[in-house]
């Protein structure tokens, strides 16, 4: 596969991310995040998990914790939690046209930039075709990315791009990436060097086909090493998954998860 048929597979994948980021906002659904902290010598201290369910509250996406370690939050946490979900929905039910529409177009400006970051990454990495591999029954291409020489990013974030490598999957029917395998090759500084992001962080995420209409995250792993602020050091891996995907109705309910959540 040649390099300009390469790039332009990749952004036809791309502007379908983008989609499916838009159509991800029709959807509530459960996320569960088990964090391994490490010590110093890469053995697991200290293992926590939540899970949270995940509302769309006047088209703005909220978190509801309903468990933590896998138990059900005590009353008192649970309370706190509805408290919070039903001040977001009186704000939003009492705000006037002139702030939603302030609130639209900042979120708006801020999809322009992720938009602008998307579209960036199929030039600024050199891709190259090394195989094919079968994901949850979906043929895909594997193609293999390094960092551009010499490539000028066009958007501000995407200057961080020239430190990672990685590979891409991507299904040949729908021409859609379904699996991504990402490792940091040099330190990133975020935030005026508040925080720093070490070499080796790795990142791999999956994507489900739900409805068949969209593809949404399944599962993201990764290994986070960072210091910030230059105090507080963070070496720990995180494995999220998601599930229970439901479409959202204007009608839907909003009801406690229950005990069966974390299942």
């Amino acid at each position: 596969m040649p390099p300009e048929q390469i790039r332009e597979l990749l952004r036809r994948a791309e502007e379908k991310d983008l989609e499916n980021d838009k159509q991800q906002r029709d959807y509530t659904y459960i996320e569960r995040v088990e964090q391994h902290k490490l010590d110093g010598r890469g053995g697991v201290k200290q293992v926590e998990s939540r899970t949270l369910e995940v509302l769309e509250i006047y088209g703005e996406p909220v978190d509801r914790l309903t468990s933590k370690d896998d138990k059900p939050l005590p009353a008192d946490e649970a309370k706190k939690e509805e408290q919070k979900i039903q001040k977001i929905i009186d704000k939003r039910k009492n705000e006037s046209e002139d702030d939603r529409r302030k609130r639209l177009t900042r979120e708006e400006k801020d999809r322009e930039e992720d938009r602008k970051f998307v579209l960036e990454i199929a030039d600024a990495f050199n891709f190259r075709l090394i195989g094919s591999e079968a994901i949850d029954g979906h043929d895909a291409w594997v193609l293999e990315g390094e960092p551009r020489p010499g490539y000028e990013p066009r958007n501000r974030d995407a200057r961080m791009l020239s430190k990672f490598k990685g590979r891409v999957w991507i299904d040949k029917a729908e021409e859609q990436w379904i699996k991504l395998d990402i490792t940091a090759i040099d330190t990133i500084s975020v935030g005026f060097v508040l925080a720093r992001i070490h070499k080796g962080t790795h990142l791999v995420i999956e994507l489900t086909r739900v409805n068949d209409e969209v593809w949404l995250p399944k599962r993201v792993q990764f290994h986070f090493d960072a210091r910030v602020a230059l105090f507080k050091t963070y070496d720990e891996d995180v494995d999220q998954t998601y599930r229970d995907y439901k479409k959202f109705r204007t009608d839907t309910k909003i009801t406690v998860v229950g005990e069966d959540s974390h299942k």
